[in-house]
């Protein structure tokens, strides 16, 4: 199958400045990076693509878990490991990943991952398209004591479904 360019979004002759540049020395968004607990760096918010991805940098502790199996219906989410082991699930069954690996899980796959092993573990997750997933990793620690009405409505608003 073959698909054509995406419809044009930039109708100048010369070209723009408007490039953003993030620093490696950027402390992460949520966390606190290198200390041997989870954090996130938003690398590349909606707001920063315009809409086209989102990209984010997770850095997992030893034995951190990580969300049950589940699929998204407006968004598809990828997976890259820059570090250690991520346990992912493809649909099918539960893989091993190590440095360099790739999952690809498209609009409606079943995924999942966690961090089983005794080493952290860094991998980049992109979304395609960009959807505000910055409040769901921000609040998604607060749901322990929220109502099941609660917790479905906000699973709902950040297009994630549970199937366990």
């Amino acid at each position: 199958m073959s698909y054509p360019y995406p419809e044009q979004k930039y109708w100048g002759e010369e070209g723009e400045v408007s490039a953003i540049f993030r620093p490696a020395t950027t402390p992460p968004n949520i966390g606190e990076s290198g200390t041997g607990k989870d954090a996130t760096h938003y690398l590349a918010t909606t707001d920063t693509t315009r809409g086209e991805f989102g990209l984010y940098r997770v850095e997992m502790r030893p034995r951190a878990g990580g969300p049950k199996k589940h699929f998204h219906k407006r968004i598809s989410e990828s997976f890259y490991i820059l570090d250690g082991s991520v346990r992912v699930f493809d649909g099918v069954q539960w893989v091993d990943t190590r440095k360099g690996d790739f999952l690809h899980v498209p609009q409606g796959g079943l995924h999942a991952f966690r961090n089983d092993s005794d080493a952290p573990a860094d991998m980049l997750l992109p979304f395609t398209p960009g959807a505000p997933r910055e409040e769901y990793f921000e609040q998604v620690s607060q749901l322990a004591h929220a109502s099941e009405e609660e917790r479905a409505a906000f699973f709902d608003k950040h297009d994630s479904y549970f199937v366990e």
